[in-house]
């Protein structure tokens, strides 16, 4: 029996040649170690912010968030709807740990 492939096999002279394969150039762990951390700006808190600006930021977007939750709850059944009423109550512990801090900044007594 013949082989049928020729050996090697024959190529088109007008086909794109392959470029030849460069090895990759995967930084190694110590370069990444070694490269300066640089934060991204893209989302980033006001650094002049006071701590009062924060916590009244943060009370706000916790009770938002709560809000939103109940919303969700009602459309719910069963584990589901038990899962997001154990998230619900978390945001809320954290709402008020907020509004405490909020009231250790600025007492209104």
């Amino acid at each position: 029996m013949s082989k049928v492939t020729p050996d090697p096999p024959e190529t088109d002279p007008t086909a794109p040649q392959q470029p030849e394969s460069k090895p990759c150039d995967i930084p190694s762990f110590a370069d990444i170690k070694a490269t300066p951390r640089t934060p991204s700006t893209l989302f980033i808190v006001d650094p002049n912010a006071t701590t009062e600006t924060l916590a009244v930021y943060l009370v706000e977007t916790l009770a938002s968030v709560d809000v939103m939750v109940h919303h969700l709850v009602d459309l719910l059944d069963g584990g589901a709807r038990n899962a997001l009423l154990g998230i619900s109550n978390s945001v809320m512990l954290a709402e008020i740990t907020a509004n405490r801090v909020l009231d250790r900044i600025d007492p209104r007594e």
